[in-house]
């Protein structure tokens, strides 16, 4: 399984950036995703950013990545999930037959 995490960057060039994720800072490949302005938030997986990501959104894969660390310990971790708990489960328009 791949995971991706959420970073913020903090300082760039045309190729790399300085990125911070819960006080650390790592270098972070900006090839895939062309050069980003600080404060840019990214989806990075092994050292690269693979997508920009929203404020919001960059927030609830971090959130997710909570609830799942919690719950690996036997925590509790539903609320992590509130977007997911107060509703009910959808399937992928494709699978649908309405």
């Amino acid at each position: 399984m791949c995971i991706g995490i959420p970073m913020r960057v903090v300082a760039a060039n045309e190729f790399v950036a300085e990125c911070e994720r819960h006080g650390a800072i790592s270098s972070i490949s900006l090839l895939l995703v062309g050069p980003q302005p600080s404060g840019t938030h990214v989806l990075t997986h092994l050292g690269s950013a693979i997508r920009v990501l929203g404020a919001d959104e960059a927030r609830a894969i971090d959130d997710a990545l909570a609830g799942l660390a919690e719950a690996s310990e036997g925590r509790a971790f539903e609320t992590f999930f509130d977007d997911l708990v107060s509703r009910e489960p959808e399937l992928p328009r494709h699978l649908r037959t309405e």
